[in-house]
């Protein structure tokens, strides 16, 4: 596999990573871990591996990013069941620094990434940058006398430790002061036992909670009032459904923009005619469409120019994240990133495989996605309001039609449901290995919109 895209890091991480790289690279990759290599895999078949990595987001209280967790598939059992698990860590973990790079994940935000025993032993993760890494110590992890004094070594280093799907036992309590961040699992574990342990260890004002798997605004609620500081799941994909909340006039306007820009039959002197009057939406096309990266010699002043110029496919694009991001005001950021990448996924789905849906529908499938979550509203009252292809509203309202295969493969992408994903993936018959590069290519488009938006 190619090695492409380096982060830019300080020169002492840059040479921890360049050794990584030289680690696990080179011919000798398993026997430096002390491993046994199996005989029908080799160190070729595991560096050309792709590599499937998902992040999912942790918020504060104020639903804000603090960081993501960082979702790795262990890929190496598809060439070899019996390859270790630590082999698989290291792996993916040198591809994502050196094929991908974490900038395009994470940006600015801490990586959470879980290690196994025999990692934090070896005190793998002082090969990564110590500002920017989290090491969540699994739940299964054996709180030995090597395994302790190794992670009290990391942490005079500066290393910041989570400990994982927590419950309380006395023998873990060296691990517990050691640790900045203690990961309660609200699915696994009963608010009784949660609120028992809380008492146990609070005795540290400077411990982070984190609350994992809350999946509705509920729990976010109660977890925030127990005292929690971090929050990580899919809650925020979700709407506050309030009885009687209609969708504001300002939102159907927007609304109805978006929806005409992604018919199938374009109309630019009926868009001009719906952008003109919203004179935020119009500001920012001028603004965009005179940009440096368009390189014009004259400046284009009005809405029908700027329109022509663009053309079909970057007028769908550009009108759509720009009204959908004004919808979103007050929502968290990560929601209209999300719609962002999928919809870029799903084109891109469209584009490179599949002549059986247009990209434009695709697109539209995967940024309306969200659309219920950002209006605070049941996803066929927004259907009803929009005059979208009947196929977009079946995926969207029922789960079912042509087009709900694409969905499925970005939503489950994106939680680093692998299993599903695969299944989803050969039903439609696309090719799985291209998955993880569409991935990548949204988040990275998704990047340099939301940033500069």
């Amino acid at each position: 596999m190619a090695i492409r895209n380096q982060p830019r890091l300080s020169k002492p991480c840059d040479r921890r990573l360049r050794r990584l790289k030289f680690v696990l690279y080179r011919p000798i990759l398993i026997a430096d871990l002390s491993y046994t290599v199996p005989t029908d895999i080799t160190t070729e078949s595991v560096q050309e591996m792709d590599t499937y990595v998902a992040r999912q987001p942790i918020f504060d209280t104020r639903r804000r990013i603090s960081g993501y967790e960082l979702l790795f598939r262990d890929q190496t059992a598809r060439y070899n069941p019996d390859i270790e698990g630590d082999v698989a860590t290291s792996t993916v973990l040198s591809n994502s620094y050196f094929s991908i790079g974490m900038d395009s994940l994470v940006g600015s935000k801490k990586s959470f990434i879980n290690f196994t025993q025999s990692l934090l032993l070896q005190k793998f993760p002082l090969l990564l940058p110590k500002e920017s890494t989290v090491i969540e110590i699994l739940e299964n992890v054996q709180p030995t006398p090597d395994l302790i004094e190794s992670c009290r070594d990391m942490a005079q280093q500066g290393y910041s430790f989570a400990l994982d799907d927590f419950t309380y036992a006395p023998e873990l309590q060296p691990l517990i002061d050691l640790a900045k961040i203690i990961k309660f699992d609200f699915r696994l574990t009963s608010l009784e036992k949660i609120e028992e342990y809380l008492h146990k260890i609070q005795s540290r004002e400077d411990l982070i909670l984190l609350a994992e798997k809350i999946e509705t605004h509920d729990e976010f609620q109660r977890a925030s009032e127990m005292g929690f500081n971090l929050f990580q799941g899919y809650f925020f994909c979700k709407p506050e459904l309030v009885t009687g909340k209609e969708i504001p006039g300002s939102q159907l306007a927007l609304l109805q923009i978006m929806a005409e820009v992604n018919r199938p039959e374009f109309d630019i002197r009926k868009i001009e005619i719906l952008i003109a009057p919203d004179v935020s939406l119009a500001y920012k096309l001028l603004r965009y469409i005179n940009s440096a990266f368009f390189a014009k010699a004259q400046p284009i002043s009005s809405i029908q120019q700027a329109l022509v110029y663009m053309g079909e496919q970057e007028i769908r694009r550009f009108v759509s994240l720009v009204a959908m991001s004004n919808l979103a005001k007050g929502k968290p950021g990560e929601l209209i990133r999300s719609a962002c990448i999928r919809g870029k996924f799903c084109e891109l789905l469209g584009t490179e495989l599949s002549p059986a849906a247009k990209p434009s529908e695709l697109f539209t499938l995967g940024m309306f996605s969200l659309i219920d979550a950002i209006l605070d509203q049941p996803m066929l009252k927004v259907m009803q309001a929009l005059p979208l292809a009947d196929d977009i509203k079946m995926a969207l309202t029922e789960r079912k039609g042509r087009l709900i295969g694409y969905l499925l493969l970005a939503e489950t992408y994106e939680r680093g449901r692998w299993e599903q994903m695969t299944k989803v993936a050969r039903v439609m018959k696309i090719p799985e290995n291209k998955l993880p590069e569409f991935y990548l290519q949204a988040c990275k488009w998704s990047n340099t919109f939301t940033d500069s938006n």
